[in-house]
């Protein structure tokens, strides 16, 4: 089992930045993995934002986030970040990180999941 904590949501007014982290306290990520997030808006369903390969640092975007935000990976930390420029309302949710194997993130598989931060884009 991999736990995975999620900081740094918060309130921040339109045209703001986040910047989200997500760490795996007790576990090595190793080139078999990639880590992602999804967010989840009151009302709708779950969506994908962005995922990085670990050992290829291959990133991937939603195109409602590509240009706005970029994912990075720290390896020697074992953690994810997710740092969110030019905030619109339409980015409130919550955002999870999520663990899977490399050859399954592609599929929109994960198998591991955190618990949510809370993102509000408001002014």
């Amino acid at each position: 089992q991999v736990h995975l904590v999620e900081s740094g949501g918060g309130l921040v007014q339109p045209g703001g930045s986040l910047r989200l982290s997500c760490a795996t306290p007790g576990h090595t990520l190793s080139g078999y993995y990639a880590m992602g997030w999804f967010r989840q808006a009151p009302g709708k369903e779950r969506e994908f934002v962005s995922y990085i390969k670990w050992a290829a640092g291959i990133s991937v975007y939603a195109d409602s986030v590509k240009g706005r935000f970029t994912v990075s990976k720290d390896n020697a930390s074992n953690t994810v970040y997710l740092q969110m420029n030019r905030l619109e309302p339409e980015d409130t949710g919550r955002y999870y990180c999520a663990l899977g194997f490399a050859w399954k993130v592609e599929k929109g598989e994960f198998d591991y999941w955190g618990q949510g931060t809370q993102v509000t884009v408001s002014s």
